[in-house]
């Protein structure tokens, strides 16, 4: 037998559903308290990037160009050591707690590996 619309809950109408949510809460990350700095960094090389589009798009000499591509290099740096920061002090301590130390740091170590090969 079919469920009668009294018994079903909420007395939702047939063809309706009820909704449930089911996301999980936002996880709190190493660089959530300096986000907003690292957004602004962020913006600031991504205008820095058009700017070099630009340049090139103007014919400007090689060197100035280059010199732009080495100041943005810098500050992806300083966003990268940012993230590093936080991932030593706030999500490294959490895998510490849970018995993860060893897993977090082979995978910050690569990390660091990744950043120092580009080049």
């Amino acid at each position: 037998m079919g469920v009668s619309q009294q018994n079903r809950p909420y007395h939702t109408p047939w063809g309706y559903a009820i909704l449930v949510d089911m996301t999980a809460p936002t996880p709190i990350r190493g660089y959530t308290a300096s986000k907003d700095q690292l957004l602004a960094r962020l913006r600031r090389v991504e205008g820095q990037v058009r700017g070099i589009e630009k340049m090139v798009d103007d014919d400007r000499y090689c060197i100035d160009v280059l010199t732009q591509i080495s100041a943005i290099q810098a500050a992806l740096d300083k966003v990268a050591l940012g993230l590093l920061d936080g991932h030593a002090r706030h999500c490294m301590h959490e895998g510490a707690a849970e018995g993860r130390a060893d897993e977090m740091a082979t995978e910050m170590m690569a990390a660091v590996g990744r950043l120092m090969k580009r080049g």
